[in-house]
């Protein structure tokens, strides 16, 4: 495939994981009220991906590599297909679910990185 193809393919990556972002964004936004004690962001976590299809994941590693998605994305040369691509090696899935499983670990671990997908700026945890 040619550079336009890599191009439009990286196009369609890239909006597919925003689309992911904004639709966890967007459930999370309807839940109902509290429990009585809150959750922890992990457990959260775990829950959105039993929502969205993606249970039968080892809950330790699925935290463990959710939160390890922030950091990832902020390495020198790092693009959100390299991520994607290490999400599917960890966890062993194929692409499409581990792409999933990345929107929703910025979703939730690293909300600031959604403003920054949907405006097309790169993130940065530095501001």
């Amino acid at each position: 495939m040619g550079r336009a193809g890599d191009i439009n393919g990286m196009t369609c990556f890239k909006l597919a994981v925003a689309a992911s972002v904004l639709a966890a964004t967007a459930l999370t936004a309807t839940v109902s009220a509290p429990a009585a004690q809150a959750d922890t962001g992990a457990d959260v976590f775990l829950a959105m991906l039993g929502d969205y299809g993606l249970g039968g994941i080892d809950p330790a590693t699925a935290v463990r590599v959710g939160e390890a998605v922030c950091p990832m994305l902020v390495e020198p040369g790092q693009n959100m297909a390299n991520v994607a691509s290490d999400v599917a090696d960890a966890l062993g899935r194929p692409l499409g679910p581990a792409t999933m499983f990345t929107g929703l670990a910025i979703q939730m671990f690293c909300p600031r990185a959604v403003t920054a997908l949907t405006d097309g700026r790169p993130f940065s945890f530095l501001g």
